[in-house]
């Protein structure tokens, strides 16, 4: 028996004899294991409520709807999804912290937002709440940059135009549901002309009232012009009483 310089180089020799059919497919287990890898990034699933945006080389080459779908591997092609299903929401003058059956805002001030200058040259609070969906993924992606930073920008400024021409008491009373109305619309005409590929569901005013500082005394103002339209109608309501009975009396006399 052949003697070696140590007990190692022995082993290894002794290894290399033993083994020596199955190093000579280690390449190939190599070789399948990148294929696999390879063909692992061939493929991605789109959900039933989202729409994929594949992109060739970091550029738009298509959309995918739901389902199983091919892509070139190897970060040729890549693929954004986006959910098109779910109601999103922004918020304005408040921040939900924990929505809920007992629903938690954020302690942080949002003046910022919310304080308006009206028609008649009053200060108002509002805080309102904006619901939209994802209609055009390849437009909300591509079209405009930081687009929810621009959509929040849309609204205030479309928000204040249309409290600037409205009195505090249209506002706070009778003018609500308008302002929503009109709120949506033109914001839904202003994110078609950016083709921001948007669809305004609805705005809704969470709260119109005057800033804090003054709100008590605008309390009383508002309670003093209610007595007053209440003592008003009273005093109708006696005069309908009682002078056309006096009249129906005369008549008679």
């Amino acid at each position: 028996m052949a003697t070696f310089p140590n007990e190692l180089d022995y082993q290894l020799r002794r290894f290399k004899a033993d083994n020596r059919k199955f190093i000579k497919y280690i390449p190939w287990g190599i070789g399948i294991l990148l294929l696999l890898i390879v063909m692992g990034t061939c493929w991605f699933i789109v959900g039933p409520q989202e729409r994929a945006v594949v992109l060739r080389f970091g550029k738009y080459n298509r959309t995918a709807d739901s389902g199983l779908h091919f892509k070139l591997p190897l970060g040729i092609e890549s693929a954004e999804k986006v959910d098109v299903m779910q109601q999103r929401k922004a918020e304005f003058g408040f921040r939900t912290a924990k929505a809920g059956v007992r629903t938690e805002y954020a302690d942080r001030n949002f003046d910022e937002e919310s304080l308006m200058l009206t028609g008649d040259l009053n200060v108002a609070d509002v805080e309102w709440v904006t619901q939209y969906r994802i209609t055009e993924p390849r437009n909300f992606l591509f079209n405009v940059r930081d687009v929810e930073s621009t959509f929040r920008l849309m609204n205030e400024a479309i928000l204040r135009e249309i409290i600037g021409d409205r009195t505090i008491n249209e506002i706070l009373t009778i003018g609500r549901s308008e302002i929503e109305l009109v709120a949506k619309e033109q914001l839904q005409q202003l994110s078609n002309r950016y083709d921001m590929g948007l669809s305004i569901d609805q705005v809704i005013l969470q709260d119109v009232s005057p800033p804090e500082p003054v709100r008590p005394a605008f309390n009383a103002v508002n309670q003093a012009q209610q007595q007053k339209e209440t003592m008003i109608n009273q005093a109708k309501q006696e005069y309908n009483k009682v002078i056309p009975k006096a009249r129906g009396d005369a008549s008679r006399t």
